[in-house]
């Protein structure tokens, strides 16, 4: 459908204007392409900068042995142990966030990311790990939609220090 809003003289919008924008306002609704990760996630956690190849790798890390396998035993070689937490479900502290996902049952194996990643930004200090989150249809239970998510965290000496996420109470 292509839209051909012409300029009144006075810049009014048309009541045939106005239906034309709520069809393609309704179509946009329907068109959203699905949000979806890449075949090798792994590949996106290396730069050919050394330091941001480092935060990278521990990012890696992080997703897959704490986050995916729940080798929370493990955090400290991942996270500083005043980790500043700014999820408002999570307590800030190394411990505050074991103690939120250490329940979880363990992977016995952790040898490969399995989830899915669209794409891994580093800058600096910081690493943002960008991920397909899928959700139910409010207006229709039966049907999903996907979106994203992102998890970012700032590096010290290799560890993470500092994490944000969109997550709301």
């Amino acid at each position: 459908m292509v839209l051909h809003i012409q300029p009144q003289e006075n810049n009014a919008m048309t009541n045939e204007h106005r239906r034309d924008l709520v069809k393609v306002a309704a179509r946009a609704g329907f068109a959203q392409e699905p949000v979806v990760g890449v075949a090798d996630p792994e590949s996106l956690f290396t730069d050919t900068n050394p330091k941001l190849n480092a935060n990278k790798q521990a990012a890696l890390h992080i997703m897959k042995d704490l986050l995916q396998c729940n080798h929370w035993d493990e955090a400290d070689k991942w996270l500083t142990a005043r980790y500043i937490q700014h999820n408002p479900n999570v307590a800030s502290g190394r411990e505050g966030v074991v103690k939120f996902f250490g329940t979880r049952p363990r992977t016995p194996t952790c040898d490969k990311l399995t989830t899915k990643i669209v794409a891994v930004v580093a800058d600096g200090d910081l690493v943002t790990v960008v991920i397909p989150r899928e959700h139910r249809d409010p207006k229709d239970p039966s049907k999903t939609y996907t979106t994203a998510w992102f998890d970012m965290w700032r590096f010290v000496d290799g560890k993470a220090d500092e994490h944000w996420d969109p997550a709301i109470k």
